[in-house]
This record gives C-alpha cells, sequence and structure tokens, in this order.
C-alpha cells in the first residue's frame, strides 16, 4: 500500500507526541489528504467550536501518491476549522515539505489542545518531540527555517512554519513551507499561531515503500507523465509563462476583476502580466522573472523565481529583499494589482515577498485592500483612520499596508481581519467581495458565469481551486463550454468539484487536471493502493467528500443562503467586454445544482445521498 498505515498525534497541552495506526476503513472511503484529514476533524470535534480556540484541531496529511514518483506528487494539506469563514478549511501545499513527512514514515499529524508556550515540532523519521521555539516566536517564516536548519546543523530538513501573521491571528494568515510555497486560504496559519505552534521541521529518510505492484506504478505514472509533456498547458504554457499566462487572456474576455469589482478590464493588464515579467526592466536591463521552479516530483514547473528591481522605491534602502525569491502567480499578482487598480509589477512583487516572509494569504489580503480603497475613495474611511492616503492605483498604499497588516500595526490590524468583517464595520458589507467571508479570486463571475456557481457553493468559501470551471468555460479544457451561458453549469461545477477532491486526496497538483482526466489518475492509484480503486470508487471517493464537507458546514450553522454572491456581481452588469451587460445568473444556475447533487432545495443532502454514499 502507498499509506505508511500511521498517524502522529501530537497533544500542545500536555507535550505529548503518540503514534497511532492510520484508520484503514476511512482511507479505503476517503483516500487520503483533503479527504481523509476532513473524515478525522469531522469525527473529532465540534463543527461549532471557535476556530481559534484550544478545541479546534489542526491536521497536516498526505496522500497515497505523495512522495512517490508521480508527477507532482509533493503535495499536503492543511485541515481545520478555519477562523477567516468558520466554515471547513482545507490549504494545499506543494514544495518538499509533504514528501518528507511521507519519507519519514507519516500519513498525517493532528495537532490538539494549545501550548503554554511556543513550540516546534522536530520529527526525524519514528522519532518526534516538541521543541522550545521562544527563540523563533516574533520572526518571520524565513528566519524560522533558516534558524532551524542551523539549530540542528541539517539543512536538508523541511520546514513548515508561520509568520507574525500567524501569530497575530491574521484571519487570513497561511502556513508557510519551503520559504514560499503556502497552505494560502482560509486562516490555517493563525489556526496554527492560536496553539503557540511556530513550525514543524522534518527530516526523513525512509523513502516510499509498499507500492502494490511497482512495475505497474512505473507503466502508469511514466505514461502519464507523457500526457502532461504532450499538452500544450501543462507542456508548455505553465513552464514558460506559469499561472501569469492567465493576465492578459482572463483581461481579454472581460473576466479580469478590477478595483473591487466595479470593472472586469484593467487597463494595465499587461504591465503585471507574465510576459512583463519576461521583459527587461528599462531601470537595470535585467528581466523580474529569473527561472521558473518545480515542487517535489514535479515535470510542470509552473512555478516563478524573481528579482525585484534594486531600485525600486520599495526595496532601494531594504537589501533583505534584493535576492531572488518566489515569484508572482496569477491569483497574488491579480490581487495585489488589478483588484486595487495598481499597476507597477514591482510593487506587486514586494506585497508579494511580505506574505510569503510573514505568512500571509495575498488573494485576501490584495482583495481586502481593495474594498478598504473603494471605502477610501467614498470617503467612507479617511486619511487619518487609515495612516495614509488610499486610494485605487496607489502602489505606495498597496506596499504600506502590506507592511501594517504582516507586522499588526495600525490600520493593517483591521485589514487583516478580512473584508468582511472591516467593510461591516463601516457599515457597508456590501462591498466584501467574498463568499462565506472568505474573498474571491482572480475571475469575475460575470464573464464566466460557471465560476459564481462553483464561488457561491465551494465548502471552504469563494474558492477557484474547487471547482476550476475557467478550465472548459475558457480554456477548452476537457470539453469547451459558453463562459456566458448559465445552462449546464450546475452539472459541470459539481464534475469539475468531485474530480478535483479526488485529485487533492491522492496527494497531486490540481494543474495535473489541464491535461490528465481521473482516467489518468485511476492507472496510477490501482498500481500503488491496489486494483479495487476503480474509476465507479474514485468518483464515488470525490462526491463523498464533497457531501461530508458539506455536512460539517451544515452542522456548524451554514444554510443555503450562504451560498450566494455580493449584490454587486447579481445586480451591476459589467461595463466592457465579451460579458458588457450581464450579471451573474446565480438565481438560475443554484437550483439546479442542488438538484444534481442530490440535496433539498434548501441544500441538505437527502437521506438517499447520504445513503448512497456511506455517510
Amino acid at each position: 500500500m502507498a499509506w505508511n498505515r500511521k498517524l502522529l498525534r501530537v497533544n500542545l497541552t500536555q507535550g505529548t507526541c503518540k503514534e497511532e495506526p492510520l484508520n484503514m476503513e476511512w482511507a479505503n472511503e476517503y483516500l487520503g489528504s483533503r479527504g481523509l484529514s476532513a473524515k478525522y476533524l469531522v469525527s473529532e470535534i465540534d463543527p461549532k467550536v471557535d476556530p481559534l480556540s484550544p478545541e479546534n484541531k489542526l491536521i497536516m496529511a498526505t496522500g497515497p501518491l505523495t512522495g512517490t514518483m508521480a508527477s507532482t506528487g509533493g503535495r499536503y494539506t492543511v485541515t481545520c476549522k478555519g477562523p477567516l469563514t468558520g466554515a471547513i478549511a482545507c490549504s494545499n501545499s506543494g514544495g518538499f515539505f509533504g514528501a518528507e513527512m511521507k519519507f519519514a514514515g507519516w500519513d498525517m499529524i493532528i495537532f490538539e489542545g494549545k501550548s503554554p508556550k511556543p513550540v516546534y515540532l522536530f520529527i526525524e523519521n519514528d522519532k518526534a518531540e516538541l521543541r522550545d521555539a521562544s527563540h523563533l516566536w516574533g520572526t518571520s517564516c524565513w528566519h524560522t527555517e533558516e534558524q532551524i536548519k542551523a539549530d540542528h546543523q541539517d539543512p536538508l530538513i523541511r520546514v513548515s512554519s508561520i509568520g507574525k501573521a500567524g501569530e497575530n491571528q491574521v484571519l487570513f494568515a497561511v502556513v508557510i513551507n519551503d520559504l514560499h510555497r503556502a497552505a494560502g486560504r482560509s486562516g490555517v496559519g493563525a489556526v496554527m499561531g492560536s496553539k503557540n505552534l511556530k513550525a514543524v521541521a522534518i527530516r526523513g529518510t525512509k523513502g516510499v515503500s509498499g507500492i502494490k505492484d511497482f512495475p505497474a506504478f512505473l507503466k502508469a505514472t511514466t505514461d502519464a507523465k507523457k500526457v502532461l509533456a504532450d499538452n500544450a498547458v501543462t507542456g508548455q504554457g505553465l513552464p514558460k509563462f506559469g499561472t501569469q499566462v492567465l493576465m492578459n487572456v482572463i483581461n481579454e474576455i472581460g473576466a479580469l476583476p478590477t478595483r473591487n469589482h466595479r470593472d472586469v478590464q484593467f487597463e494595465d493588464a499587461s504591465k503585471i502580466s507574465a510576459e512583463a515579467m519576461h521583459e527587461k526592466r528599462p531601470s537595470d536591463g535585467k528581466s523580474h522573472l529569473v527561472t521558473n521552479a518545480a515542487c517535489f516530483g514535479c515535470t510542470i514547473a509552473c512555478g516563478r523565481i524573481s528579482q525585484i528591481d534594486k531600485n525600486h522605491f520599495t526595496v532601494k534602502n531594504n537589501p533583505k529583499y534584493w535576492g531572488a525569491s518566489g515569484g508572482l502567480e496569477y491569483e497574488a499578482a491579480w490581487a495585489l494589482g488589478a483588484a486595487n487598480g495598481v499597476g507597477d509589477l514591482e510593487a506587486l512583487q514586494y506585497a508579494n515577498l511580505l506574505c510569503n516572509e510573514q505568512g500571509m494569504d495575498p488573494i485576501s489580503f490584495g482583495a481586502t485592500v481593495g474594498a478598504a480603497m473603494e471605502l477610501y475613495e467614498m470617503g467612507v474611511l479617511t486619511k487619518e483612520q487609515m495612516g495614509l492616503d488610499t486610494p485605487f492605483g496607489s502602489a505606495e498604499a498597496l506596499a504600506k499596508l502590506a507592511e501594517m497588516t504582516a507586522n499588526g500595526e495600525g490600520f493593517g490590524k483591521e485589514i487583516g481581519e478580512g473584508s468582511a468583517r472591516m467593510c461591516a464595520r463601516y457599515g457597508h458589507p456590501e462591498l466584501s467581495m467574498s463568499v462565506k467571508k472568505q474573498e474571491f479570486p482572480a475571475y469575475d463571475s460575470r464573464g464566466i458565469q460557471g465560476m459564481g456557481l462553483a464561488y457561491a457553493t465551494s465548502n471552504r468559501g469563494a474558492c477557484h481551486l474547487r471547482g476550476y470551471t475557467v478550465a472548459s468555460e475558457v480554456l477548452g479544457i476537457p470539453v469547451k463550454t459558453d463562459p456566458l451561458v448559465t445552462e449546464g453549469k450546475a452539472e459541470l461545477v459539481k464534475a469539475f468539484q468531485d474530480a478535483t477532491a479526488v485529485f487533492d486526496a491522492a496527494g497531486i497538483c490540481v494543474f495535473t487536471s489541464f491535461a490528465w482526466t481521473l482516467a489518468d489518475v485511476q492507472p496510477q492509484l490501482a498500481a500503488a493502493c491496489g486494483e479495487e480503486w476503480t474509476m465507479e470508487k474514485l468518483n464515488a471517493v470525490g462526491e463523498r467528500i464533497w457531501n461530508l464537507e458539506r455536512q460539517f458546514n451544515n452542522a456548524a450553522g451554514f444554510t443555503s443562503k450562504d451560498d450566494n454572491l455580493p449584490p454587486r456581481l447579481l445586480t451591476e452588469p459589467a461595463k466592457t467586454g465579451p460579458a458588457k451587460g450581464l450579471v451573474n445568473g446565480l438565481d438560475k444556475m443554484l437550483p439546479e445544482y442542488y438538484k444534481v447533487r442530490g440535496w433539498t432545495p434548501d441544500g441538505v443532502p437527502t437521506a438517499e445521498t447520504l445513503a448512497r454514499l456511506g455517510l
């Protein structure tokens, strides 16, 4: 079996680390990673628990393909009840940390309780112990990783940590591993901070054993890698341009949310695009992009490594940020750029570096700044309240607010609560572009109708990675559908949501789905885990995971009223582009979606659906 069949339970209150057998009956129903960690969470906590209380649990989990030769097999997830949303939170990260956990012999780590003082967990194969982190508390993710490696005199240790944002309970704080890979949404870093857990450091030398049929696995993974290499998106577009390849594409089709979704096209999109990252700067003759980079086992290598212009106002007097480091992905470039009307690529990279350094989600941060800029332009927020002028388009304001939020200073504390709470405080809840209090990613649902339904029904709040209909509606993968119509989108969204749950649970990257279908994943899982992993079984697993997460949210107090979009997207038509004159047709899609899901008109899974899925 490709599971290690054991988990580590860490009781932070008592300071204990105990090995337990993995529940293989559950693994057979939920596969691993996102699915299996959700099953453990649902079974062990009260859905109504305060996310920042010791009663919440934080679970780090790998999938059966994590650490194997399957392409992109480096993923792990961080699962808890999310403080930003109050819903189930499951954040997925790449890099090398997940594979290292598997190499050390563990499928999962469950953290419970709260440590009386700052600690970090150190794992060396079978040995696990909590260590004092007082000297690390108050420092950045970058410093923490470097210091732990120095303390143990081992540069090969893999580290996942929180920065000041997690310590200060910024509600969209993330967990950073490998310096610039992130379990990035819903505030999982704030939960880690609430437990006084600074970091997890792992050194694993066991490798992955127990592949059920190795010759079959070798063939299945080799065949699947060829599919990725031969595909235009995964073989050419993503390696060369990264996810940023989408900036100009989405802008042209009139679905790039701009200035807090007031507009659907950004006049400076080309200045912050993938193409701009390749161009030589007039100031120093160097390009912003240094190279691409890959996570563990990845044959796509969509990651960006960039170097900021040393003469830029943000870093001119701060050499710390002059080196090459994690560069802008599409979502971050949009949130820090178009969402605020900022067309300064170097300013975006500076804010992105701060998000990596101190552990913040650039999507929620940038989108919240966009809402604050709109409140400022309306006169609801003033320079005195915010500490600076904050009009749309101000690179200076973006940079300063990034510093203030990362360090928990001044108005940055209010930005750190997210847009829903901030906008409600100032009497304009409708200006928060969010679902379940989580900010939208980089697609306007007036120009891509299916994404509106995907956002509204996402179990972790507004999210593109829970049902990426952009693949079909814009890129024509696996089939082309019209982005401007609502017909057929309920079935499309459900299919994407269920399939994505399987990719996540397997421990592979969802970007492979630009080229792979479940039919490409199935032979890899069957060879790794056993031939009983059929297509029929995988389809059921995806649907089971989705319904389990929905059950948790319903028990936490969410209803069909929370499957909604902000009034702006439902009542204010797009002003330009192909979607000009359109609003999102959620009212047409949602009832159909509930029906397709086998839920009641109130969005509750029926007894028949639960029985069919064994829930």
